[in-house]
């Protein structure tokens, strides 16, 4: 825990902080009830706060899903947007650094967009055995 805070208190500050600032509305879906090691915390707050970012600064969202879970597979965390989506990634450094905090946390990371109707982030840590 960081500060006193699980995981799930991490992203809601961070995401009720985020939509208060940009006015773009949050619909949190799922929160995870467990915690899990720091290294994979650190890889979702860094994915989930760039992910964030690439929305308020391109996607022209109105709404942004989320759901992170932790179960017997591991983490999962679906960020979903309402914006105007993309044909292809950019090859900026924002989807770089979201994929590289997944792998240094043992995961991987993939984008999905449909032009005209958003784009998904799923970041997804195996549980290590």
């Amino acid at each position: 825990m960081r500060g006193g805070q699980s995981l799930a208190e991490e992203l809601e500050s961070c995401l009720a902080e985020w939509s208060h600032r940009t006015g773009i509305a949050v619909e949190t879906w799922a929160l995870p009830a467990a915690d899990v090691p720091s290294r994979v915390r650190g890889g979702v707050m860094t994915a989930l706060r760039e992910t964030l970012s690439n929305v308020e600064r391109h996607s022209r969202a109105k709404t942004v899903s989320i759901a992170v879970t932790v179960g017997g597979q591991g983490l999962r965390m679906t960020v979903s947007d309402d914006g105007i989506g993309f044909l292809e990634p950019g090859q900026g450094s924002g989807i770089a650094r979201m994929r590289a905090a997944f792998a240094e946390a043992g995961g991987t990371l993939s984008v999905n967009s449909v032009l005209g109707q958003g784009t998904t982030v799923t970041g997804v840590v195996p549980r290590q055995r």
